[in-house]
């Protein structure tokens, strides 16, 4: 047997925070050799923090990745054993992404990365260059002020491997597993038998198993040690590093770390026999027939020997079942990670949600009833920093810390019920029950007053007061009300979150949260600059499908039952009288479901489908229940609407990444906010394929709308045309 002991890491890395990140590369070092590991791998880019975006463009960052480095290796966390550093360098004129591999205080090789990620949330290219040459190491001259700390001119830089006296061992990073050729299958021919991969991954619902089934599949048919790091944590923006680190054997997974947690530092330690590896190889026979013709890979020497023979107290790790979480576990658990490291390094003092007792706003405090829960369970299981956090957010003194996650949300959570004369008895029940389940300070506001004043001095300017539909008025006029009523609890919401926390005798301010959908931002259904315009919302790239199962398991697994009953509930925005025969709903409002919503994002973002290419996708979805006509109209209606209201996109606050069809404009869904939104030569070709499969004899119904429709109307915000229906707005 080659016994050998290896340790991968979640970290909870902050871009551009050099201290906080040397600091937890350091004792995870520490840890790892503590577990008798003799490999120690950390994520991508983890000296700099993965998210620093354009200050990758600045010389200092490099500089100071370099200093930090320096820091490591004139220590003596490098002493016996080997350890992968991420972090970008400047070779020439070019910078890459790479893994510093170093041993005993040297710098053994430097790998940069070669397949860049640059499609959905990521952007690699606009900050580095990919490495080309693959067929030789290039000798790469170390900056002054590090050569002459560490006695050492050169180090070998480009794509390659390790090899010690023992085994060959090389880095993979990130994109590169995901490949159509990866490296380590070309590598694994050369002898190489362990692999590192540092990644920067992202958390999305339902993605986990992709990254696994990749990460197993590396070494199911062809053998090898594969280590799998990643961030854990918000380090800085709209993504959630979902960590998940983990070690595989020969396509088994020995060892996995969390997926969520609000450590800022987690070790994967698994013990592995790399003669199984050699076993497995040898005794396929395909595999030996490559390996004989193979592209030779270049490799840095270093005589030293990393594993150990047969040892009794060396048991090698035995394959485990893999833990995953359940949709709903994941939008309980990464959005709440995410919210506490948004609260504990933006300075805030806690969080003011506006609460109408919907299904969205009522996600929203389950998520943060959550992360109350999940800081209270840290901090007994002795988490230092989470402790020290908590003290310092919640004003505790003379010794004491949270205990009970109810007290620790009454410190820290406001919700906030602003209703008016639209608002039904039973949302305002629900808002406060649920309010009282969590423990937030709860507050009951009508704002009818300041209503009044405005429609008042409106009155007063142009001899004229709006009326509502229902009272008579026209669409203009409903949309109005509607959108004052909606502008007016997002200003109340930034007067509380400033001015609270002075009232109670609090320092600091309270964080504003959003609670829109990624639905209703598709569709366009709310009011620009209304309660969906916050500091962050942590709902807003998932859909009302998921929320709604989220809550009923919410309410059973959290211990808030009230979010059964608000579940169950009809959505509505409440910003409309309710006669004794009519009340306002978001479904009717919007002119399509929910769950037709959901339909619409994925085919448009996930299947790249323009409205001809949706409507022939639906046609074989919904033809055994709709006709050809019936299915254009609802593409049509689709597209008028994303289209007319895409420009709310370009403000909607940052929100929690957590879906694949999110139409967030900042950086994942890039297009256009100025349409033609009667889509002329688009539903002309819609119209000729409903033609050619009703038959000449069907009469296409023009849509009205799509043909009179002028250019797109920005309507002092709302982004619907005077004589458009359906209302624009969402609730609280």
């Amino acid at each position: 047997m080659r016994l050998l002991k290896v340790a991968t890491c979640n970290l909870n890395q902050w871009a551009m925070d050099f201290d906080s990140n040397l600091k937890h590369i350091k004792e995870s070092i520490v840890m790892a050799k503590e577990a008798g590991a003799v490999i120690r791998l950390g994520p991508e880019l983890e000296v700099t923090g993965y998210s620093c975006e354009d200050h990758f463009l600045e010389l200092d960052t490099v500089t100071h990745a370099w200093e930090c480095l320096k820091d490591i290796l004139l220590g003596d966390w490098t002493d016996g054993i080997l350890c992968s550093i991420g972090m970008p360098i400047i070779k020439g004129s070019e910078r890459y992404n790479c893994q510093v591999l170093c041993f005993n205080r040297k710098i053994v090789m430097i790998r940069p990365k070669m397949w860049l990620a640059n499609d959905g949330n990521y952007r690699e290219l606009r900050w580095f260059t990919a490495w080309k040459q693959r067929d030789q190491l290039l000798d790469f001259q170390l900056p002054i002020e590090i050569s002459e700390h560490i006695s050492q001119q050169t180090v070998p830089f480009g794509y390659g491997f390790i090899q010690f006296l023992d085994t060959a061992v090389a880095a993979e990073i990130c994109e590169e597993l995901f490949t159509p050729l990866p490296p380590h299958a070309e590598l694994a021919l050369n002898g190489v038998e362990v692999f590192m991969n540092a990644s920067g991954s992202h958390h999305q619902l339902r993605k986990l198993d992709i990254r696994l089934r990749a990460i197993k599949g590396a070494t199911h048919t062809r053998g090898g040690v594969y280590m799998y790091s990643n961030h854990q944590g918000c380090d800085g923006a709209r993504l959630y590093y979902d960590g998940c680190s983990c070690i595989a054997v020969n396509g088994d997974v020995v060892a996995q770390g969390s997926q969520f947690s609000l450590k800022d530092i987690e070790i994967v330690v698994a013990q592995v026999d790399l003669d199984a590896v050699a076993s497995l190889r040898g005794s396929i026979s395909s595999f030996q027939e490559q390996a004989s013709c193979k592209t030779k890979v270049p490799s840095v020497a270093v005589p030293y020997k990393l594993s150990q023979p047969f040892n009794m107290k060396m048991c090698p790790s035995s394959p485990l079942e893999i833990k995953y979480h359940c949709p709903e576990e994941e939008i309980a658990f990464g959005p709440s990670c995410w919210l506490w490291d948004y609260l504990r390094r933006s300075g805030a003092s806690g969080f003011l949600l506006p609460l109408s007792g919907g299904a969205d706003s009522s996600s929203v405090a389950a998520i943060v009833g959550c992360m109350c829960q999940l800081v209270v369970k840290e901090i007994a299981n002795g988490d230092e920093q989470v402790k020290a956090d908590a003290i310092r957010i919640g004003n505790y003194t003379d010794g004491q810390f949270p205990t009970d996650s109810r007290e620790f949300a009454k410190r820290i959570f406001y919700t906030v019920f602003m209703g008016s004369e639209n608002s039904s008895e039973a949302t305002k029940s629900r808002a406060k029950v649920l309010a009282d389940e969590i423990g937030s300070w709860h507050l009951d506001v009508s704002i009818d007053g300041v209503i009044s004043s405005l429609l008042s001095l409106f009155q007063t300017l142009t001899g004229k007061r709006p009326r509502y539909k229902v009272d008579g008025g026209c669409n203009i006029e409903n949309l109005g009300l509607q959108n004052i009523q909606a502008r007016i609890r997002m200003v109340l919401a930034f007067m509380l979150a400033s001015l609270l926390p002075w009232v109670h005798n609090k320092p600091g301010f309270y964080l504003v949260l959003g609670s829109s959908n990624v639905d209703e931002g598709l569709r366009g259904y709310l009011t620009k600059y209304d309660c969906s315009s916050a500091d962050i919302n942590p709902i807003g790239s998932i859909s009302k499908q998921d929320l709604r199962a989220f809550l009923q398991w919410a309410a059973t697994h959290l211990g808030y039952s009230s979010l059964a009953d608000i579940e169950s509930a009809p959505p509505t925005a409440e910003l409309e009288p309710i006669r004794s025969d009519y009340s306002q709903l978001d479904e009717v409002d919007m002119g399509m479901t929910y769950e037709e919503l959901s339909a619409y994002g994925r085919l448009r973002k996930i299947f790249r489908c323009g409205p001809v290419s949706m409507f022939k996708n639906l046609c074989y979805r919904w033809g055994a229940r709709l006709t050809p006509l019936e299915v254009a109209d609802k593409v049509k209606h689709f597209f008028k609407y994303y289209s007319i209201n895409r420009h709310k996109m370009t403000v909607l606050t940052p929100s929690y990444h957590a879906e694949s069809y999110s139409p967030e404009d900042n950086r994942f869904d890039l297009r256009q906010f100025l349409y033609n939104t009667r889509w002329p030569y688009q539903f002309r070709k819609i119209d000729e394929l409903v033609r050619e499969l009703d038959g000449d004899q069907v009469s296409i119904r023009e849509s009205g709308d799509h043909e009179k429709l002028g250019p797109m109307s920005h309507g002092g915000g709302l982004g619907v045309a005077a004589a458009g229906s359906g209302n624009p707005n969402v609730g609280l």
